[in-house]
């Protein structure tokens, strides 16, 4: 994402080339294929515009409010040669690579799943700010399941869901811990 100067005065970003952050984690812009964002304010999905030509997968109640005003950065939903392609719901957008919805942060908030041959992964993006606090969700969940007489908080409904899906680690967009059962 290039320099928004409201976004730079209130957010004070610290950027890096997705060429570079790719590099650094073993991969090239050449390598990606398929392009899922947990969500389209402009801190998940600046660097769509150098992903030009691969599908951008979103949840299409995602898609009507990040055309709407002020929700995020047009120019990073609609940029030159990106083409969205909008599920509603769940959908397996690669053989064993799943979007499910986590509605809450935003009411198109998708979560990934990714299934692996030592277990599954799901990047959680923004479903939770922390590790801990998905944590206490889960601890809830299996409280109510598990029918405990103690008032148990409630859960979002797609916490069930993801716990169906037994995930061996689950990692955030702004949280560097991961959470494991």
């Amino acid at each position: 994402m290039g320099s928004h100067p409201e976004v730079d005065a209130h957010y004070r970003p610290r950027r890096r080339a997705l060429p570079e952050a790719l590099a650094a984690a073993g991969a090239s812009v050449a390598e990606v294929t398929l392009v899922v964002n947990c969500h389209l304010h402009f801190d998940h999905c600046g660097g769509n515009p150098s992903l030009a030509g691969r599908p951008v997968v979103a949840q299409r109640i995602e898609l009507e409010l990040a055309r709407s005003v002020d929700y995020t950065l047009p120019e990073l939903v609609d940029a030159p040669g990106l083409h969205c392609l909008e599920v509603d719901g769940e959908a397996e957008v690669l053989p064993g690579v799943i979007v499910v919805p986590t509605p809450g942060h935003t009411a198109g908030h998708q979560s990934l799943l990714v299934r692996l041959g030592d277990g599954t992964v799901i990047v959680a993006g923004q479903s939770h700010d922390t590790a801990s606090a998905y944590g206490a969700d889960v601890l809830a969940w299996q409280a109510g399941r598990d029918h405990h007489d103690a008032v148990v908080p409630l859960t979002p409904a797609w916490i069930d869901r993801l716990a169906q899906l037994d995930p061996r680690r689950v990692v955030f967009a702004h949280d560097h811990a991961v959470w494991e059962p």
